[in-house]
């Protein structure tokens, strides 16, 4: 495989080098190989959730365009946390646009990251320099939300959609970087981190390396516990005291839970309405339920007090079963 580098977050110190190691979107990486081998590169647009392979894929390919010596004269590189409001679009962009490098011929390398982050008066302000120099440089603009970009950039740029990766992709990397790393982790511990990140492979490293870090074992307990997840066992007692005990003694008992373990009632309703879908309850019980954990997560969100909340919580569902008729031992 590829040589890792010392020192290092893992995100970075295993980040793809070309566009063969990247593990996954074939048919994107397919056709942007075939634009860089036939030399017809357009300006692209990538979108998608985040650590999807975004960022990687254009590096790889930049990586792959120019020599180490050419990068620096050849790509310019300006994410969210560089200053990139209409003077510098109409400065430092312009200028690395119109001017011409005597150490290669073809085209510079523009990427700006997070280009949803962008003013609408600096992505106007764009759109005539990726018109006017074109024969020069070429756009790679990378976000999280295409809506947030103006439709006259859009129209100006060929569209990839990143979607999460799934758990095939994300597997023989894990496995990949546990091997490198020699670390110790049990197969509930990698379902776990994949459980948690969602389709990011950014969120899966980073997570097994704050687990391996903190704990000679990376198990599920140990990465819901790294995170303060809710762990499964958790929820399945919560769930078990909502549908069986008094009002006081939930009350009491989620309450010392949530103390002990530093839990957020959001994670636990986020939960919840996981394992709420495998019950036998009648649907429209169900449905009931479920709206009111809804207007539950929308009135903590407007930052209402927990406790009462998790008082509403305990009322809907014994409300639910005071409707249910006891079931037969």
């Amino acid at each position: 495989m590829m040589k890792v580098k010392p020192n290092l977050p893992w995100v970075e110190k295993y980040r793809p080098n070309t566009l063969d190691d990247l593990i996954s979107h074939e048919d994107i990486i397919k056709t942007i190989g075939k634009f860089i081998k036939e030399d017809q590169l357009p300006h692209l647009l990538f979108y998608g959730p985040p650590g999807t392979g975004k960022t990687s894929t254009i590096l790889a390919c930049a990586k792959q365009l120019y020599t180490p010596a050419q990068f620096r004269s050849m790509v310019l590189e300006l994410n969210a946390s560089d200053d990139r409001g209409i003077n510098v679009v109409r400065g430092q962009v312009m200028n690395f646009a119109s001017t011409r490098t005597i150490f290669k011929s073809g085209f510079k390398l523009i990427i700006l990251d997070e280009a949803d982050a962008m003013t609408n008066d600096a992505q106007n302000a764009l759109r005539r320099i990726i018109e006017k120099f074109t024969d020069n440089v070429r756009f790679c603009l990378i976000c999280n939300y295409l809506s947030k970009i103006i439709p006259a950039l859009q129209s100006r740029c060929t569209r990839f959609r990143f979607g999460p990766l799934d758990f095939k992709q994300i597997m023989p990397r894990l496995e990949y970087v546990i091997e490198q790393e020699k670390v110790k982790v049990t197969e509930d511990g990698k379902k776990a981190l994949i459980d948690l990140a969602q389709g990011d492979m950014r969120k899966v490293l980073n997570i097994l390396q704050s687990a391996a870090t903190a704990f000679p074992e990376v198990s599920e307990d140990s990465v819901y516990t790294c995170v303060g997840h809710p762990l499964k066992s958790d929820i399945m007692n919560i769930l078990k005291w909502l549908l069986n005990d008094d009002f006081s003694t939930t009350f009491k008992k989620i309450q010392e839970l949530k103390i002990q373990k530093g839990l957020a009632l959001q994670d636990i309703l986020t939960e919840l309405h996981t394992f709420l879908y495998r019950l036998d309850l009648p649907p429209d019980s169900l449905i009931e339920i479920l709206t009111e954990m809804a207007d539950i997560e929308v009135r903590l969100n407007g930052g209402t007090s927990e406790k009462i909340h998790l008082g509403s919580l305990i009322s809907a569902f014994h409300m639910i079963r005071s409707k249910l008729k006891p079931a037969d031992d």
